[in-house]
């Protein structure tokens, strides 16, 4: 099937970049949420990012005038039945997931396709949550989406060999590179890198070094371009806990036990940059590690 209109289900962090992207490679697209006020705050992030792409001359004005007239809202999530490609992008419970489609499929087209953007639940399990387990899937983008050049590509169970080929044309469209993984807890990128994160908040839990330290070391030690702690502050303290989670859970091994310190940072709501607060303080002028 020709995939035309694509819709996005989540309005956040993952959700505008989806948005961003395939309206730039030239699909239009559906974006829901619960909130009118996040998805204005969406159309306007999408356009200020769009902008700096224009004023770094990776993309023409007419480019960015084009792909914002691609782009409308709805606060209707039956309103994206009629899309050729859904990709859900809430919040990581799957709870919440689970409950999205079983709200949507009595609404879809026969063909549509429907994906999670999950970056560690199981597809098999979100799958037969529908009723088209052959024409679902894990796809999962990394963050931010108009930066980052990987699209991992899960197939549950059931997943047929169409759906898996239609979404790897649709990564190269976007000019982005395709990982095929399997179905197991947390996939590739987050099964490597959150063990990574969650050691680095132990290293601080037990006081082998402070924030700082450990995010130098990591940057000159080991040349990675954020330390761990300031990573996990950019991705989200709860979507690390919430893998972290799924990996202990999913795999049974003690060595995925989210770290306690993990866990207090977000019972006290202290998530990372999109609360102000995690392993640094983001208030001020400039960040300010928290221990």
């Amino acid at each position: 099937m020709a995939i035309q209109k694509v819709g996005v289900i989540g309005a956040g962090q993952m959700g505008n970049g989806i948005a961003h992207v395939f309206a730039l490679a030239g699909y239009d697209v559906l974006l829901n949420d619960i909130s009118q006020d996040a998805l204005d705050k969406a159309v306007a992030l999408i356009d200020r990012n769009l902008e700096r792409q224009v004023s770094r001359e990776k993309i023409s004005a007419e480019d960015k005038k084009t792909a914002m007239g691609r782009i409308s809202t709805t606060l209707t999530l039956t309103d994206l039945g009629q899309t050729d490609l859904v990709i859900e992008a809430a919040t990581e419970r799957e709870t919440v997931k689970q409950a999205i489609f079983e709200d949507l499929v009595p609404h879809l087209k026969p063909d549509t396709i429907l994906t999670s953007n999950t970056s560690s639940i199981s597809i098999t399990r979100l799958a037969s949550r529908t009723d088209r387990p052959e024409k679902f899937m894990g796809f999962h983008f990394m963050n931010p989406v108009p930066v980052m050049q990987l699209v991992e590509l899960i197939r549950g169970i059931a997943t047929d060999e169409a759906t898996y080929k239609a979404l790897h044309e649709v990564v190269n469209k976007l000019g982005k590179t395709a990982a095929s993984a399997e179905d197991f807890p947390a996939f590739i990128v987050n099964r490597i890198l959150m063990p990574m994160i969650n050691e680095a908040v132990y290293t601080l839990y037990e006081g082998v070094g402070n924030v700082k330290s450990i995010d130098e070391s990591l940057k000159l030690g080991a040349n990675h371009p954020m330390g761990p702690l300031e990573l996990a502050d950019f991705i989200g303290l709860d979507t690390c806990l919430a893998i972290m989670n799924v990996l202990h859970d999913g795999l049974a091994d003690t060595k995925y036990r989210p770290c306690p310190l993990l866990t207090k940072y977000v019972e006290a709501g202290w998530l990372g940059r999109k609360t102000g607060r995690g392993f640094y303080d983001y208030r001020g002028e400039s960040p300010i590690p928290t221990r």
